[in-house]
């Protein structure tokens, strides 16, 4: 049996009487594209953010390929293969698209003395033109990202995620402030990166036809806890899930 690629158990989390995570638990298997929603102030982000490193649970242990990484940094984190993008733009706008890409992945280029007799580059050039054309963006890379529309600048940051090859990519609502018109064509981008990089993918979202259509499973949290876990069919037919969030 596939062992998981990343294990949370019995998460928790407080702020003083406030429980924001009570004692969550789910995997996320090799390969998986895993949807997680909730209704505002159900735990999404706390839980997020506690499994990336921004801040430490209370109790509860992550794994990812087995091996413990509770409390580590998010720079940690990146260096062990788990990539993510936030609710906020994290481009650097001064920059160029293809630069941005660049400096995105040379925390992974060794030491800072390799880096510094590295290629211009440090040798990630052609790594970055190869995810420019997948978000076909290659007629925008040598502008500076600040230039850019929201939409193309909210692709630039996805790409960035993906630059360092990670095992495990979370993506915190990809599609917030998006044109409609975009939320298809990152869905697609998603799916095709999935099936090629054989990646794994955690996805906050508020859009449910965005979620429906491009997850594999998905977990559903309401008041800090997990409400139920399945596939989107299995999230549909949820009458619990129906009658708290989806509306019935």
């Amino acid at each position: 049996m596939t062992a998981p690629l990343l294990k949370v158990t019995d998460l928790k989390k407080a702020y003083g009487a406030i429980q924001a995570v009570g004692g969550v638990s789910f995997e996320v298997m090799p390969g998986e594209i895993f949807g997680v929603i909730g209704p505002n102030g159900s735990g999404k982000t706390t839980m997020f953010n506690s499994v990336l490193g921004q801040i430490t649970p209370d109790a509860g242990q992550i794994q990812l390929n087995g091996r413990d990484i509770t409390g580590l940094s998010p720079l940690e984190l990146n260096q062990r293969g788990v990539g993510r993008t936030f609710q906020t733009l994290q481009v650097f706008g001064k920059m160029t698209v293809r630069d941005n890409l660049i400096v995105a992945a040379q925390e992974h280029q060794g030491t800072m003395f390799s880096r510094m007799f590295a290629p211009g580059d440090s040798g990630l050039g052609k790594k970055a033109d190869e995810l420019i054309d997948l978000f076909r963006i290659r007629h925008v890379a040598d502008k500076k990202a600040g230039e850019l529309s929201y939409g193309q600048q909210k692709l630039v940051d996805i790409a960035m995620a993906f630059m360092s090859e990670p095992d495990l990519v979370l993506l915190d609502e990809p599609c917030a402030g998006v044109n409609p018109s975009l939320v298809g064509g990152i869905s697609t981008l998603l799916k095709q990166l999935n099936q090629t990089r054989k990646g794994s993918f955690v996805v906050i979202e508020h859009n449910m036809d965005f979620v429906m259509d491009l997850c594999h499973r998905i977990l559903v949290m309401v008041e800090g806890k997990v409400m139920a876990i399945g596939t989107p069919a299995e999230i549909r037919a949820n009458k619990q899930v129906l009658d708290a969030y989806l509306g019935s």
